[in-house]
């Protein structure tokens, strides 16, 4: 393994290429980001050791961290240019319909769709952090169409970076993703919202802000650059769990409208059992 070439040097990117020069400082990393500050910051803060707009023919792997509706473009670009012994490598949010537009493409078997399941509210080369995918979940679809040789470099990053693989099919990546991920954001967002429109009456409402809600709210902090074109992306899916969360809201509602006490008691120990589930994990 001698060269990495990233396409998109925000959070996630930028945390690849640092835990990785710790482990293994010998490999020459590339990189380019259609923001120039960005591109910047990321050679300031040694995240690349050149900027180059694309990857040489003889690059190891690429890796693809930029917002989920620019992916298909460049994984297409990336494939067509790829040298015969090089990976393309994804970080997105979203799988089902990326692979989908990619499943003729005469070097296909040089793609691996990945995603790792770690971040933070924030963005950009500065955000980036050396230990954030230590011990973290990394999602493969698709395995089988990767060629062997080709998936051995992934793996050799991976199990570098301490990663737990674990293996899923597109759809059911997404669906899933829409359940844990990014409905929460979307809740946070709208906990942000709604409180921000109580401002507007009540100046001084955030001063009763607690721990409690700083963590609720923590991912409204997020990018939107990044989360609107996931939203977009994984429609089918959101609108799915959305459906179910506001049903679940309204039923709660009902039963504080209806000062059923022993009710909301029963549901939300019912729902207590969530800690046993995160606990494990």
């Amino acid at each position: 393994m001698k060269k990495i070439h990233i396409i998109g040097l925000g959070l996630l990117g930028g945390s690849f290429s640092l835990a990785l020069k710790k482990v293994k400082p010998e490999i020459h990393f590339t990189g380019y980001d259609k923001d120039a500050k960005n591109l910047q910051d990321a050679f300031t803060l040694g995240i690349i050791d050149e900027a180059k707009d694309k990857a040489d023919p003889d690059t190891d792997i690429v890796i693809l961290a930029t917002p989920a509706d620019s992916l298909e473009g460049i994984l297409k670009e990336s494939l067509d240019q790829a040298g015969q012994d090089t990976l393309i490598m994804d970080f997105g949010s979203t799988k089902a319909k990326l692979c989908q537009s990619v499943a003729n493409h005469p070097k296909r078997s040089q793609y691996l769709a990945g995603h790792p399941i770690a971040g933070t509210e924030y963005s950009g080369p500065k955000a980036a952090q050396e230990d954030l995918l230590d011990k973290k979940v990394f999602i493969i679809c698709e395995m089988e169409k990767t060629d062997l040789h080709l998936k051995g470099k992934a793996y050799e990053v991976l199990e570098a970076l301490n990663m737990k693989l674990r293996f899923m099919d597109p759809e059911e990546h997404d669906n899933q993703l829409a359940f844990v991920s990014h409905l929460s954001h979307i809740s946070s967002f709208m906990l942000g919202k709604t409180v921000l429109d109580k401002m507007e009456d009540d100046k001084n409402v955030f001063d009763m802000a607690g721990s409690g809600f700083a963590s609720t709210v923590r991912l409204a902090k997020s990018s939107p650059a990044m989360w609107a074109p996931i939203l977009s992306e994984n429609k089918k899916n959101i609108l799915e769990a959305l459906s179910m969360y506001i049903s679940n809201l309204s039923k709660f509602r009902d039963k504080i409208i209806a000062d059923d006490v022993e009710g909301l008691y029963l549901e939300m120990e019912k729902i207590n059992a969530i800690r046993d589930i995160l606990d494990l994990k």
